[in-house]
């Protein structure tokens, strides 16, 4: 399993949100470094956004969902285009960052 997971449920349908670019950054001082990115599959998930044996350094980072290209497949109007995600890891374990999504809100909590 990759030392960051994601998957993302629209909860207004109370299903699973494919289709939607994440992009994975850390923080160094006031910049942002890309570190991987990929796309939410049929279940909202990515599978293989990092190497599985790749061990992230303790720090800031960010995950991108670029959501407003999924509402408007579904001709859906949205308040919001993305939605960013800063979070902090310490140590070597594992980190899940879900993301609950409707067209006018969102929430996120670390997942197991």
């Amino acid at each position: 399993m990759s030392h960051i997971t994601t998957h993302i449920l629209d909860t207004t349908k109370g299903r699973p949100a494919a289709g939607v670019a994440i992009i994975l950054s850390l923080q160094h001082g006031n910049e942002w470094d890309e570190i991987a990115k990929g796309v939410t599959n049929a279940d909202g998930r990515i599978t293989d956004l990092l190497r599985k044996d790749l061990v992230l350094p303790e720090g800031i980072y960010k995950m991108k969902f670029d959501t407003k290209p999924y509402f408007e497949k579904q001709a859906v109007a949205t308040f919001y285009p993305f939605v960013e995600i800063v979070f902090t890891i310490t140590g070597n374990e594992h980190y899940h960052i879900p993301l609950l999504i409707s067209a006018y809100g969102y929430s996120t909590y670390r997942g197991s």
